[in-house]
């Protein structure tokens, strides 16, 4: 364990929408036990101006999720990450995992998990692109531009919190934004414009351009990313968490740790977390790794009164 100035603790089969392949062991019927039901997502679409296929306006595909008991509930806005090809991303199903799911509604959140543009049923181009290249050999041959990726994201994922904030069965003031990969970068990005009614923002293993495949845990141009974050920080008033596993496979160890460090040059109040490794890819931290980041999350979210 590294503990700093800030706090250091030391996904989804792909690694973009969080699907999880469960091994189940049969056992006899007496010795079976009820498993509570995955909860079940109430679809709206969700109109994203400028961002359907040549100029049209985009019908964002959303899931919900509502919590037993009384309306209005807080909410989570959650944004998914990015598959590196084309055929996976368009089979993005479930843009959140319903585990995940599970731990918001226990803590009586209701969860919003749009599927953006260029993604799943919502289809439509592709914006979020970070124009990063590698070789064959896991060479650079393009740096990524974070900042483009952020951009394209954050269009859509605040025409999903202006839908949230005007829903009778929202409580508008208290909507924590949270995201992983590129949905954490995109939470970052957000967070910094200090809209209305977000409270705090957590981001799980947030960035973009890593490519596991052929450069694992050694991306082209982490620097690009410090300037962003540090560009984020200085604009940033809103509590946050970032939660990163040190074998993360897109980004390395310690880039997420420099552009923590450039982010926290701002004034906001903001935690870092790094875990312990998390078999087989550290990006995976949101699915596998729920002991290693439910604690340091639950002591956060206290801690601010959410």
């Amino acid at each position: 364990m590294i503990v700093k100035n800030t706090m250091f603790f030391c996904v989804f089969i792909t690694r973009m929408t969080g699907a999880v392949l469960c091994a189940v062991l049969l056992q006899p019927a007496a010795a079976q036990t009820a498993q509570p039901a995955d909860p079940v997502a109430e679809l709206v679409k969700i109109t994203v101006t400028g961002m359907g296929t040549l100029g049209s306006d985009a019908a964002m595909v959303t899931h919900v999720f509502k919590p037993a008991g009384n309306e209005p509930y807080p909410v989570v806005l959650f944004s998914h990450g990015r598959a590196g090809d084309a055929a996976t991303r368009s089979r993005l199903a479930n843009p959140v995992a319903l585990g995940h799911v599970r731990y918001w509604l226990a803590k009586g959140y209701a969860v919003v998990a749009p599927v953006r543009p260029g993604y799943g049923d919502t289809g439509g181009l592709d914006t979020e692109s970070s124009g990063s290249v590698y070789g064959a050999t896991g060479e650079c041959r393009g740096q990524p531009d974070p900042s483009r990726t952020a951009k394209a994201a954050m269009r859509s994922t605040n025409a999903a919190l202006e839908w949230v904030r005007a829903q009778p069965w929202a409580v508008a003031n208290k909507i924590l934004l949270e995201g992983q990969s590129v949905g954490g970068l995109t939470t970052v990005a957000l967070c910094a414009t200090s809209p209305p009614g977000v409270v705090g923002c957590i981001n799980f293993a947030g960035g973009t351009g890593g490519n596991p495949s052929l450069a694992p845990g050694r991306m082209c141009g982490p620097e690009v990313t410090t300037a962003l974050m540090a560009e984020f920080g200085r604009a940033t008033r809103l509590p946050s968490i970032w939660l990163y596993a040190e074998n993360d496979l897109y980004w390395g160890a310690e880039p997420p740790r420099q552009w923590h460090a450039a982010f926290a040059l701002g004034t906001s109040p903001t935690q870092f977390v790094q875990t312990i490794a998390v078999p087989p890819d550290g990006h995976q931290l949101l699915l596998r790794g729920g002991k290693l980041w439910s604690e340091p999350l639950n002591a956060w979210l206290l801690k601010n009164g959410f």
